[in-house]
């Protein structure tokens, strides 16, 4: 029974007491004074009687109810309901009022002076139960009595009020009446004893009455509708937000202006929250004053006034509910866990049935009827069921996870969160964890957790209802159902009975309440009255008896255990019973002793064991072998078992998900093996690497696991099982052969406790207590083996987690019998040697004893048998230590596991070694093919070793593997290639522990990702940095190996730099002087120190600003003379200069030539000039150039000041036919044309400033085109249609159709859109966006008069460039209508077409001024910036070498391809080249004038050369290219490829591999054009970033002649194994093997290229994709053969006895596919070559016999040609371009191949009709010579059709070669329409005409061929003719 009603307090306004102008409360009365003993009075009841604080008002208010929660210091519950009505004052009140503080009367003046105020009242009841009804009732009754003045006297009812007692659950047995109630309630006939149990009618006395109800069960909250209401006016997505925030214990806080609204929200989160109770802070009403609690920083529910909005807007970490508008909101900082799916979706559904039932039948077309939703109250109930529902499901098994550690004399229960998580597979879930963390649960545990108890609704759910949940949570009515059953039980638990009495409570009339005349104000009590009822009550209450609740205690049932439910569920990660098979054959063999067996299966097991299933079943394999605790095994047996529980354990975190390292640890406590006499191993000495011993919830719970199966044991053996088994037998008759639960026993035992002796519980409870001191003894024991290590003299501090930081010797990687090869490392490297075990002890010590004190405490263990302890860990500790190091000493001695032995990698010669090898394992990264993902062998991870030499980093290794173990793994880079280096670490597969690693990415496009052994001490590696980041960046570029090559390797390490930079400073000075004397004011492009100063200027103000400084400052540092530094004479200077590329090129084209008096030969319209021979005009040009014959070198040294960097145009090639030249100069400066260009398509008139340099420059450009002979002969006929010259030769006809196409291409590379200047990206370049249609395949023949090639026409319309609408008009054929309405396609031909265009950079638009005869016009193009090249080519990287395997979508390599914008780069160059060699073929000059000159510039001219020129197609053509363009003309070798320290700030920027890359586009489009292979390219663009030869070093000839390089090349022949130039060396290779050659190579004439530049065009280069893991990167030669010579000594050296296998499989990014499979024209000649050395004769050179071959063949082909060739066929000129695109077919492999011969060009016989045939039907067909062989005898014969069939006539084809009878339907019929096998021939015998032969044919003319299928009646035209043909067949037949 319990007091309706504590305390009855009256509080009111204080007038006397007035805080800062705020009104204050007061308690004015309060009954009874004294304080309950079990209920205190609660303090501050005045501030929640007005929450908002105490006003006075104008106006009379409406009464209020609300109820307040308080909560005392004992955690305890008050519930305040506050009544409170408004009181006038009279005047003497106010006016103290008005003289205390007018303040708050100050704001309405006007009002205070003449009205009334009226002050609050409040009548409050404090009570421990929650009946808010039947305290508003009572409180409205008391009101009612004093306003309507009532006969019965207040302190009766208050008094009544105060002594009811009503039963708090489940009534009380008696029929008790209140006591104090005047008249006795009558009962009716109906209200039975259960009646008077669970309701009680309660009476104040003042004809009224009333019914409270108290639930069946006081555990179940009560609610009445308030859940229903928070879900409308919240809604469900935001109540269940606020359901899991107050789970997780986040800060909640309600809104509204509502009271009571907020008091029933928290009532109602509160309740679906069972059966967890919130045990934080919780006050509903939060009056203002106390605002501040809201920054608490623990967890709370909170209401408050909407009234206070504005002060919780600044709460960052608070989840604000606003009631009154229906939201909520989460601040940023707050993340929310979600119920896990597929629960919260299930929920959800759920909630939406209870709530919206229409929601569902919403689309059908005829609704059920009656869907409206369940009364309020009723829909209430239902909410909570489902909440109930899905606790049920959350928690489900929770008790097969209670740990039972005592039973008495108290239960103490501990619940193993790792297991409950673990085996539902929900570790990784946020929510589930942090509820299990939080207070909420712990309280769970502690009040649900003993076995034996009272139970209600959620234990039988939970533990009953599992099997139902699970069936039908798929199936939402089933679920809807189960809901609607547990909502029934929840209204009958609050409602349990329907109230019979009916309630009868005054309310005040409507009179008193309207009336608004002075009221008497609520009067002063009589305290004595209401004291004396209450003590009458009290004495009444002692005297009868006390009233005792039976409570109804029971077993608490279990439910289904933990395991089943995960099974059924699915949830488990599944492990294929083949791999549970692996492992445990895996096991058998290891204990069988069949150790190669298990080798093999040992990478198949350890990529099992990541499964759950397999670990568990390795547990359950070992335990079988264990026999009495121990198992003893041999070396090899203990290393794989333990390298198995290694990996087991390896992912076990701290909370140990699935028990595996519970299973393990009486394990690794078992597997041991001997050392020596007496001495024995225990595997734990080689698992301690991992988190989960260091981690202290394991060990606790292990122990309570532990424990929890011993007292089980202790009662098992106590109670014989009788009763137990008994009591369990009639509980649940199914379950007699279960095993009992240790919760079930010790329910049994808290059920007998009762009924024993004191002597027998005594001796319990000391019988527990010593099973738990025993338990303990034992673990301290087990811990010391996990954490002592096996060395205790290394420091091994302990590790982070639990421990402190260990850096362990004993490593999980294999066993310590490994500890022999890393014992002298590591007593060098520790630093520790002097550090004394005791450190480890004492911590190890401090570990268990935190331990012990821990779990003793809580499992009850006495003070004494805890000192017992403490004394006996540290002798323990010490005693292991003592055993471990006689183990450690001998595991010593033990022979070290043999590591696979280090391969020696083959060096160069002159390579050295800088560092030996390192034992490392190469890890796989991005790329697939070798781990075996793709099919094929999992060649990585490898182990084995780097070795960084002077030239190269090298791995060399096996793979771990043991299936490919016998393959050798080789990966390497030139050093000079590396671009970046970061350290990463490494988890291997094969050990368990992190290792150190490095990632090395090279612009070889090679990935290292290596991880150093354990055996690699970290100042070694560290070390192996620093030298690899030395030999990388040298100080000079002397440093490199290119340089370095042959010389001792410590050179390279300490670099003497010092000297040598004083000797180059002294020098500059001496340079600087002699420069200011000779150079008055002149800018020279480069400081020698800082190469970092030649950066790309790209905007308009640093152009101004360069020129400025360059005149002041840097010419005292660069303007260097050469005169000082060349000591010979100018003569010789010169003869070597002439000897250059340069100048062999210039005589080859006719650009002038260089007498001995270098006198110019005046009818050349070009000239040699020798200006720039001292590199006085500009230091990056060679020292010859050819400019116009009329111009001095004077004007020179003016014009270059004008371009950047001095680079001043120059000719560097002249078209043959048109005569038209090709120029290259940089970008011009801002300050030579600031006059120079007004509005370029304003007729401009003479310039208006004379500025001498733009006047040199108009002439200089002028004097160019005046040299051109299309010019000089025009002669005023500038118009396009009229304009041919000799020189062009092209008729009317044919220029009409070539010139739209330079409009076409102009619209391409001018792009068509506005673009922004300077972007790259879009605009011109962004032509993936544009429609692209190609034309029909290139035309080209020998005839002038045929097109020159087709174009891929774009049809690209919109406006041109922005700039300079003029050109574009002119150029791309677009011009505004014509007045006279004329057509607008042939306007273009009347377009004047420029003799020089000027190809300039957008951005800056700066070139020559347009003269009014427009004899010059700029070509406004972007170009792309040198950092886009760089960054474009780190992304093309990242695509093609991935470091790290990735599965999104996003980073697929198209996808990262397309994002490197690399092909877009590729296009935008080819394309802007193809213009400018159109532009050259129509006879207009064209000056390229981009950047600094030396990058783009570089690039497209030399493309444009090489489309131009089929002799820079050639060997010889293509070297003078590069050496002229790239080496001579000054591209900046060395900065861009960051080649020494200086530069390794800028990176690397690959633009001359980027022109390779163009070459090999255009190589792939036309392969019969370039003498050299793909080979070839891919050998230059190695060699350009390895270092390994002098020729891609320096930034030009001045540097290189500076270093003294540019002329040894030839002289130096002291070591001829070390080649300075790359050219030397392909020339060297390319005479002993055809390693470079295209076979497919046969040139046309003349023959300009003219290539499809669209992306679609274009194709990745492999050079970026392939591997050779076999041995390396191919492009060394030296070592290829070493490689193989050492290959076939080791086979001889090999058992010769068994049979070989002539098979060989080759796999795609292991093996060299040339060299295993090379292409049949190579290995034909290989063959001969080897055949001719046997045969004794000396070999003649491949390229002799391979010349000899096809002049050979051309000539049979010539004699061989019969009438049977169609003339027709061959002389059609659509013949040789399909022979090109014929030829594409063709892989062309590294060497090239193919076996087309005769393809060279004759002009009678450049093909054979094979080439034109448009499909090829057989393979065979595709690779044959001349088909002239496979033609013995042709011509027609008449065929006799098949039964009824005419006789025809055919042409038949003897084919000795295919030995077959072929016939066509004519002679020109490419299709055969039949085929006689030779084969099939029985016999050809004479034959006679039948019906429907041939007429006028002689008899002897027939001739019947009899095969094995069919007879053929043949006939010919003649007698004589069938006898051949009869003679022919014969002996073919004989042949074969």
């Amino acid at each position: 029974m319990a007091r309706l009603a504590d305390y009855f307090v009256v509080v009111g306004y204080d007038l006397d007491n007035r805080v800062e102008g705020e009104g204050q409360g007061r308690i004015l009365q309060r009954f009874p004074e004294k304080d309950w003993e079990d209920s205190p009075f609660p303090q501050g009841i005045e501030l929640f009687c007005q929450p908002s604080g105490w006003q006075l008002v104008p106006e009379r208010q409406p009464a209020s109810f609300f109820v307040a929660v308080l909560t005392d210091i004992n955690s305890e519950r008050h519930y305040c309901a506050c009544f409170t009505f408004w009181e006038g004052l009279d005047s003497p009140q106010l006016k103290k009022v008005d003289a205390g503080d007018a303040d708050e009367a100050d704001e309405e003046p006007a009002v205070v002076q003449h009205s009334k105020l009226f002050a609050p009242k409040s009548l409050v009841v404090v009570s421990r139960l929650d009946y808010t009804e039947a305290f508003r009732n009572c409180l409205g009754l008391i009101y009612t009595v004093h306003v309507d003045g009532l006969s019965t006297p207040l302190e009766t009812v208050i008094g009544n009020l105060l002594t009811c007692v009503i039963p708090v659950a489940g009534g009380s047995q008696i029929d008790e009446s209140p006591v104090c109630s005047l008249d006795k309630v009558p009962q009716s006939p109906a209200c039975d004893w259960l009646l008077a149990c669970l309701q009680r009618t309660i009476t104040l006395g003042a004809g009224d009455r009333q019914v409270i109800q108290t639930p069946i069960n006081d555990a179940l909250p009560v609610s009445g509708s308030s859940v229903a209401q928070l879900f409308r006016q919240l809604g469900i997505v935001n109540v269940l937000y606020l359901f899991c925030a107050a789970l997780t214990e986040h800060k909640i806080l309600f809104l509204s202006s509502s009271y009571q609204r907020l008091t029933d929200a928290c009532r109602g989160l509160l309740a679906i929250m069972f059966p967890l109770k919130y045990s934080f802070t919780y006050v509903p009403i939060l009056p203002g004053k106390l605002l501040e609690v809201l920054s608490t920083p623990t967890p709370f529910i909170i209401g408050v006034n909407s009234f206070f909005r504005s002060e919780t807007q600044e709460l960052l970490d608070v989840i604000i509910a606003d009631l009154d508008g229906g939201t909520v909101t989460i601040p940023e900082c707050v993340h929310i866990s979600l119920l896990p799916e597929p629960l919260l979706q299930q929920t959800q559904t759920a909630l939406s049935m209870v709530l919206d039932p229409e929601l569902e039948f919403s689309d059908q077309a005829f609704p059920p009827q009656s869907m409206n939703p369940s009364a309020l109250k009723i829909q209430d109930k239902e909410i909570r069921a489902v909440f109930l529902w899905l606790f049920a499901r959350l928690f489900q098994g929770y008790r097969w996870c209670l740990h039972i550690i005592r039973i008495h004399p108290e239960p103490v229960i501990r619940f193993h969160k790792a297991a409950f998580l673990g085996q539902r597979s929900l570790t990784e879930d946020d929510f589930l964890m942090k509820v299990l963390d939080g207070m909420a649960f712990a309280g769970f545990v502690s009040e649900r957790g003993p076995p034996y108890r009272a139970t209600d609704l959620f234990d039988d759910l939970v533990a009953n209802h599992v099997e139902r949940i699970r069936q039908e949570e798929a199936c939402p009515h089933k679920v809807m159902n189960h809901v609607k059953e547990l909502a029934e039980q929840l209204f009958k638990n609050e409602n349990p009975y329907p109230a019979v009495a009916m309630h009868k409570v005054q309310r005040p009339s409507e009179t008193s309440q309207s009336t608004d005349q002075s009221r008497t104000p609520f009067p002063v009590l009589d305290d004595v009255a209401v004291q004396l009822f209450i003590d009458h009550a009290v004495a009444k209450l002692k005297s009868s008896p006390p009233v005792v609740k039976a409570e109804l205690k029971s077993m608490v049932p279990s439910g289904p255990p933990l395991g089943d439910i995960v099974d059924r569920n699915g949830n488990v990660m599944a492990n294929s019973a083949r791999r549970l098979e692996v492992v445990r054959n895996c096991i058998t063999y290891i204990f069988d002793n069949k150790m190669l067996e298990a080798k093999k299966l040992m990478p198949a097991v350890l990529r099992a064991l990541k499964g759950r299933t397999a670990r568990v079943c390795l547990t359950q394999e070992l335990n079988q072998h264990v026999l009495q605790n121990r198992a003893v095994l041999d070396d090899q047996q203990f290393d794989y078992i333990v390298r198995m529980m290694n990996c087991t354990l390896q992912d076990c975190s701290h909370m140990d998900e699935h028990g595996i390292a519970a299973t393990l640890l009486p394990l690794v406590t078992a597997f041991c093996r001997k050392l020596g006499a007496g001495i024995t191993q225990f595997a734990y000495s080689c698992v301690q690497e991992h988190m989960v011993w260091t981690t202290m919830q394991f060990w606790e719970a292990m122990f309570y696991s532990d424990v929890q199966n011993h007292i089980k044991a202790l009662y098992m053996e106590t109670d014989d099982g009788n009763q137990v088994s008994n009591s369990q037998d009639q509980q649940d008759g199914s379950s007699n052969r279960r095993e009992i639960s240790a919760l079930e026993l010790a329910a049994e035992q808290n059920r007998l406790w009762p009924t024993l002796s004191k002597e027998m519980q005594m001796e319990r409870v000391q019988k527990e207590e010593s099973t738990v001191f025993s338990q303990a003894i034992h673990y301290a024991n087990r811990m010391s083996y996990l954490l002592l290590p096996l060395d205790t003299s290394k420091n091994r501090l302990l590790r982070s987690s639990g421990l402190g930081d260990v850096e362990s010797v004993s490593n999980s990687y294999v066993t310590n019998s490994i500890a022999g090869s890393m014992a002298e490392s590591y007593d060098t490297e520790s630093g520790f040697e002097d550090a004394e075990s005791s450190d480890v002890a004492n911590s190890v010590v401090r570990f268990i004893n935190r331990f012990v004190d821990k779990v003793c405490n809580e499992s009850g263990v006495t003070n004494e048998h805890l000192k017992a302890l403490h004394t006996m860990i540290p002798d323990i500790v010490q005693m292991h230590i003592e055993t471990l190091d006689a183990v450690h000493r001998e595991s010593k001695r033990l022979p070290p596991i043999q590591k696979p032995k280090l391969l020696r990698p083959t060096l160069l010669p002159g390579e050295e070694l800088v560092m030996d090898g390192m034992r490392v394992h190469l890890i796989p990264d991005g790329r697939d093919e070798a781990t075996g993902q793709m099919g094929g062998p999992p060649l990585l991870p490898a182990e084995g070793a780097i070795f960084l030499t002077t030239y190269r980093l090298i791995f060399k290794g096996t793979p771990s593997d043991a299936l490919v173990g016998e393959q050798i793994v080789t990966r390497s880079f030139p050093i000079a290639s590396l671009t970046k280096e970061k350290r990463i670490s490494v988890t291997l597969t094969m050990d368990q522990f992190v290792q150190e690693g490095l990632q090395l990415r090279s612009c070889t496009f090679q990935l290292m990702k290596i991880a150093f052994d354990e055996e690699v001490a970290s100042d070694l590696a560290e070390s192996f940095r620093k030298h690899l980041h030395k030999l990388r960046f040298p100080q000079h570029v002397q440093g490199t190996f290119a340089f370095t090559v042959g010389q001792s390797g410590k050179l390279v390490l300490e670099p003497k730099t010092k000297d040598k930079n004083q000797s180059l400073k002294t020098l500059s000075k001496n340079l600087v002087k002699n420069a200011k004397r000779t150079i008055s004011r002149q800018y020279v492009g480069r400081k020698k120190e800082v190469p970092a100063t030649w950066e790309n200027r790209s905007n308009f103000q640093s152009e101004l600003d360069e020129d400025e400084i360059s005149v002041s400052e840097e010419v005292d540092q660069s303007a260097l003379t050469l005169s000082s530094t060349i000591r010979s004479s100018d003569r010789q200077t010169m003869s070597n200069v002439v000897e250059r590329a340069c100048c062999r090129d210039y005589q080859r084209l006719g650009l002038g030539t260089l007498s001995n008096s270098l006198t110019r030969s005046k009818n050349e319209p070009f000239r040699i000039s020798t200006a720039n021979r001292m590199y006085t005009v500009c230091r990056s040009y060679p020292g010859l150039l050819i400019i116009p014959q009329n111009i001095p070198d004077s004007t020179i040294h003016r014009i270059c000041r004008c371009y950047r960097q001095n680079r001043f145009p120059v000719v560097c090639w002249r078209h043959s036919r048109t005569k038209a030249v090709l120029l290259r100069s940089a970008g011009l400066h801002a300050k030579g044309v600031v006059s120079f260009f007004k509005s370029p398509n304003a007729p401009t008139t003479v310039p208006s400033q004379a500025d001498s340099t733009s006047l040199e420059q108009e002439k200089y450009l002028q004097a160019i085109i005046s040299s051109m002979p299309s010019y000089s002969e025009s002669t005023g006929r500038n118009t396009l249609s009229g304009f041919t010259s000799t020189h062009m030769n092209t008729s009317e006809s044919s220029d009409k159709l070539r010139q739209p196409k330079i409009g076409d291409l102009m619209k391409q590379v001018l792009g068509n859109k506005e673009d922004v200047p300077g972007t790259f990206s879009r605009g011109a370049l962004g032509q993936k966006a544009k429609v692209i249609s190609l034309s029909q395949p290139k035309v080209s023949g020998k005839a002038r008069n045929s097109p020159r090639g087709k174009w891929g026409s774009i049809r690209g319309s919109g406006r041109l460039s922005a700039y300079n609408p003029d050109i574009g008009t002119r150029l791309a054929g677009k011009e505004s209508p014509q007045p006279n309405g004329g057509p607008n396609d042939p306007l273009f031909l009347r377009q004047q077409k420029a003799y020089l265009y000027i190809i300039g950079d957008k951005a800056q638009l700066k070139g020559g001024k347009q003269d009014s005869f427009q004899q010059w016009e700029v070509i406004p193009i972007e170009v792309c910036d040198v950092r886009q090249v760089k960054n474009s080519f780190k992304k093309l990287m990242k695509a093609c070498v991935p470091s790290s395997q990735t599965t999104e979508p996003n980073m697929s390599f198209l996808r990262l391809l397309e994002d490197s914008e690399w092909m877009t780069l590729l296009h935008r160059v080819l394309q802007v080249s193809v213009l400018v060699v159109e532009l050259l073929d129509t006879g207009s000059s064209v000056m390229v004038s981009l950047e600094d000159g030396w990058d783009v510039t570089t690039q497209v001219v030399s493309l444009v050369q090489l489309l131009s020129d089929p002799y820079y197609r050639t060997f010889d053509g293509f070297r003078l290219l590069v050496e002229k363009e790239w080496l001579s003309f000054g591209h900046r070798f060395s900065h861009r490829g960051a080649q020494t320290l200086g530069s390794q700030s800028s990176g690397f920027t690959p633009v001359f591999l980027q022109f390779l890359d163009c070459v090999h586009q255009i190589h792939l489009q036309f392969p019969m054009e370039f003498e050299f292979s793909q080979y070839y390219l891919k050998f230059l663009a190695y060699h350009y970033m390895s270092n390994r030869f002098r020729t891609f070093l320096l930034d030009s000839d001045y540097d290189r002649i500076e270093l003294g390089v540019l002329y040894e090349e030839k002289s130096d022949r002291r070591n001829p194994q070390v080649c300075k130039s790359v050219w030397d060396y392909i020339d060297r290779l390319n005479k002993k093997a055809p390693v470079f050659y295209n076979y497919m190579y046969s040139p046309e004439d003349e023959e300009v290229l003219r290539p499809y530049t669209f992306i679609s065009n274009l194709k990745v280069w492999d050079f970026y994709l392939e591997e050779t893991l076999s041995d390396g990167p191919p492009y060394d030669w030296e070592l290829r053969s070493r490689q193989e010579s050492l290959a076939e000594e080791t086979a001889e050296k090999a058992d010769t006895g068994a049979p070989k296998s002539q098979r060989h499989i080759v796999w795609p990014c292991y093996d060299n596919l040339s060299k295993v499979m090379p292409d049949a024209i190579t290995k034909l000649l290989q063959d001969l070559q080897n055949l001719e050395a046997e045969l004794g004769q000396t070999s003649e050179k491949w390229k002799d016999t391979w010349d000899k071959i096809k002049t050979t063949q051309r000539t049979e082909t010539k004699l061989e040609s019969k009438p049977s060739f169609s003339s027709s066929l061959l002389m059609s000129s659509n013949l040789s371009h399909q022979r090109r695109s014929q030829g594409v077919c063709l892989q062309d492999s590294r060497v090239g191949s193919s076996i087309k011969l005769g393809l060279d060009c004759e002009a009678s016989a450049t093909s054979t009709p094979v080439a034109g045939r448009p499909s090829t039907s057989t393979l065979y067909s595709q690779f044959q010579s001349t088909e002239s062989e496979n033609r013995s005898f042709e011509g027609i014969l008449y065929k006799r059709g098949a039964l009824l069939k005419p006789w025809k006539p055919r042409w038949f084809v003897l084919d000795k070669t295919k030995h077959e009878l072929r016939y066509y339907d004519s002679r020109q019929d490419k299709d055969c329409k039949g085929v006689i096998e030779l084969s099939d021939v029985e016999s050809v015998t004479v034959g006679t005409p039948t019906m429907g032969a041939p007429k006028n044919v002689e008899e002897k003319a027939f001739f019947d061929l009899k095969t094995s299928k069919r007879m053929y009646n043949l006939c010919a035209q003649e007698s004589s003719n069938a006898q051949l043909w009869m003679d022919s067949i014969q002996s073919s037949l004989s042949d074969a």
